[in-house]
């Protein structure tokens, strides 16, 4: 878990929005050859790695690209203007730090601010609606005009990075942004590090598959030429309202808002929990979609599922634990290791 645990934070520490994830796909790139892998670079930047040929082939799916956002404007007082990269409620961002990446390699530490910050100055303003005209990105620079900013070599178009602010607590809770999905990531990884050890050994084929712009809908859109008879997404599990997922355990999609996963294969995975004592449950999530629609939609003829740790808060500053990174690891090796 130790392990596990310090790729993750690798992983937090390379700033990867949707559209910006060059950096991340490298980073798992010399990871898998490291261990003697061969993974392949797709143009669109998804990294693709078989680390056992055999029959009954395996399609094991994690994505690196988070949320993140785009500059829309640079307006009169210097400050930015933003656009949102993925589904998240702009009452989460308040008061974050960020950084922007300009198109020459500039990097710019800022913070997301009301534009009304100071009640000392503007009174109460609890109740105004948190939007991209309510809130705006407030750089550490000497910048007080839309001229002072461009001449810094900001425009419209440049990278919005999140601060993850990842750590893991003694009682073993992890938070940090962008758990979704790059606590699956480090998962995938372990898995690999372990067929290089010998210490799991498939008896299926299996592909691991890092994809990219999951949180805009189409990253594993060309996997449907991967072959496979099974596909299994992990990818945060939803915890709260009236589902039953906690963070310390697995969590096992049967329907999100997409549709049902495949009946047959998703219920192998409850059979699979049951057998090996694994804390989980199923649940349904109402605002959600995974890599498999998309690769379905392509023309991938395979059964297909989403498992993952539960995961506080998504979308937002979240939380999961490292009980749940286990359970998840332990299902997933033992998809590979036998088909029931």
């Amino acid at each position: 878990m130790q392990r596990m645990l310090e790729t993750l934070r690798e992983l937090m520490a390379i700033d990867s929005p949707t559209g910006m994830t060059r950096a991340c796909e490298m980073y798992v790139m010399d990871q898998l050859k490291s261990m003697g892998f061969q993974p392949g670079h797709e143009r669109k930047g998804t990294v693709i790695c078989s680390v056992k040929e055999g029959d009954h082939p395996l399609l094991i799916t994690a994505h690196l690209d988070t949320l993140g956002a785009v500059v829309r404007s640079v307006k009169s007082n210097g400050c930015l203007r933003f656009s949102p990269l993925g589904g998240w409620n702009p009452n989460a961002i308040e008061n974050e730090n960020v950084r922007v990446y300009t198109r020459d390699g500039k990097v710019y530490t800022a913070t997301v601010q009301s534009v009304h910050a100071s009640r000392h100055v503007w009174r109460d303003t609890s109740d105004e609606k948190r939007s991209d005209e309510t809130l705006e990105i407030v750089l550490d620079e000497r910048t007080r005009s839309a001229e002072t900013t461009k001449a810094l070599g900001i425009r419209a178009g440049d990278m919005i990075a999140f601060e993850p602010r990842f750590q893991v607590t003694p009682s073993g809770y992890i938070k940090s942004r962008f758990l979704d999905d790059k606590a699956s990531a480090a998962i995938l990884l372990e898995m690999a590090r372990r067929v290089q050890e010998g210490t799991l050994q498939p008896e299926r084929g299996v592909t691991l598959a890092f994809t990219v712009y999951e949180e805009i809908g189409h990253g594993a859109s060309s996997l449907f030429s991967v072959p496979c008879e099974d596909m299994i997404a992990v990818d945060m599990g939803c915890v709260g309202d009236d589902l039953e997922g906690r963070e310390e355990w697995v969590s096992i999609c049967a329907k999100d808002a997409v549709g049902p996963y495949d009946y047959d294969l998703t219920t192998e995975m409850v059979r699979r929990c049951e057998t090996l004592g694994i804390p989980f449950t199923t649940d349904i999530y109402p605002g959600y979609s995974s890599d498999t629609a998309t690769a379905l939609r392509a023309g991938l003829d395979a059964r297909f599922a989403c498992v993952g740790m539960g995961v506080y808060a998504s979308h937002a500053y979240e939380r999961t634990h490292v009980e749940g990174m286990e359970g998840t690891l332990r299902l997933l090796e033992d998809c590979v290791k036998r088909v029931i």
